[in-house]
């Protein structure tokens, strides 16, 4: 396993902060998947005492041995994970509450020695998305040349932002590739976790990166959420009928995207599953 931040293969760095940018916990889980499906190493930590106000992000008293008491303070930490043919630096940590510019320039500093390849950050927002349909994923890239040739659409929002957005803006101007990927999680149920969302994005980063990520669980554990939410839904009637009007407005709006394109990115993605099973 790589021990620093440099001499990594061809590295990628994938971040997601928790917090305001973090509906259902679906960005931080798709961090917390990688790290331990592939048995990351914790290389480097970003020091919370600058950043956090710890009576908003409190320390925890945690006993990883069953008996000792330990605290675990706020903190960014920065961990690389070794895939099959490349490398993912794996960023995660709360929203900083203080000093937001001194906290990106650290972390685009450390980022620096990564040479990444591209920077992926991670969002989840509360949307009309019904539970019981494909959670859309949004894609976005500061660059119109980036975005053009990864087929995503050019950043054009204004507006308030978090953490994700200053930290977008500051790498690409220090000259690194960044794509920001945001899945819309059902308002209505937006109690953590959320694997259908997290799969989405973890999906979106494979066709990304064009390579095969292990998913584990997570298609079961979705159906399994999507299932517990039909049942929840049909002992109310008022909801079940709010989510059919969300199912009817979603099935219409997506019906012309079914063609080409995103037929044959689901093709793509089956012969990868298939080729990865061999």
């Amino acid at each position: 396993m790589p021990d620093s931040l440099s001499n990594l293969r061809r590295p990628v760095v994938v971040v997601a902060f928790e917090g305001w940018n973090d509906a259902s916990d679906s960005a931080t889980n798709v961090v917390n998947h990688l790290g331990v499906t592939y048995d990351a190493d914790v290389v480097f930590e970003v020091d919370g005492e600058e950043y956090y106000d710890f009576q908003m992000n409190r320390p925890r008293i945690t006993s990883p041995d069953g008996m000792g008491r330990e605290i675990e303070w706020p903190a960014v930490q920065i961990a690389v994970a070794a895939l099959s043919e490349r490398d993912v630096v794996l960023v995660s940590g709360p929203e900083p509450n203080l000093r937001w510019r001194s906290f990106t320039r650290a972390l685009v500093s450390a980022l620096r020695t990564v040479r990444p390849e591209m920077v992926v950050l991670l969002g989840a927002m509360l949307t009309d998305s019904p539970h019981s349909r494909p959670l859309p994923v949004t894609g976005t890239a500061n660059d119109v040349e980036l975005a053009t040739r990864l087929g995503l659409e050019p950043s054009n929002y204004e507006g308030p932002t978090g953490i994700v957005g200053i930290l977008s803006d500051a790498v690409r101007r220090a000259g690194m590739p960044v794509v920001s990927l945001w899945a819309q999680v059902p308002h209505y149920v937006s109690d953590p976790p959320n694997p259908k969302a997290t799969l989405a994005l973890l999906v979106r980063i494979e066709d990304l990166l064009d390579t095969p990520l292990d998913l584990g669980d997570l298609p079961e554990e979705a159906l399994a959420w999507e299932r517990g939410v039909d049942e929840l839904a049909s002992e109310d009637p008022d909801v079940a009928e709010y989510i059919a009007r969300l199912e009817a407005a979603q099935d219409e709006e997506d019906l012309p995207a079914a063609t080409g394109d995103s037929i044959a990115a689901e093709f793509q993605r089956y012969l990868r599953r298939r080729n990865e099973g061999r």
